[in-house]
């Protein structure tokens, strides 16, 4: 999308759109942090690539369905 070429709705719409996204990443690092108990910081998980976000928060979720299983506490 050329931005040069919206007109005035269409960059609010735009900008709208990417507030939303930034809101969403601040969660997602923000969940991470406390599911790692604090052996990530917020600023080392700014520091995250995409691919290891992901790798992370693939471990926190095979982690709570493991303590589902296993009955064992989580929280």
């Amino acid at each position: 999308m050329r931005i040069l070429s919206l007109n005035l709705d269409e960059i609010v719409s735009e900008a709208d759109i990417l507030d939303k996204e930034v809101k969403s990443i601040k969660e997602n690092l923000i969940k991470l942090c406390w599911y790692m108990r604090g052996s990530l910081t917020i600023d080392e998980a700014w520091a995250l690539s995409h691919e290891e976000r992901e790798i992370i928060q693939a471990l926190v979720k095979e982690n709570i369905e493991t303590t589902k299983k296993t009955g064992m506490p989580f929280f």
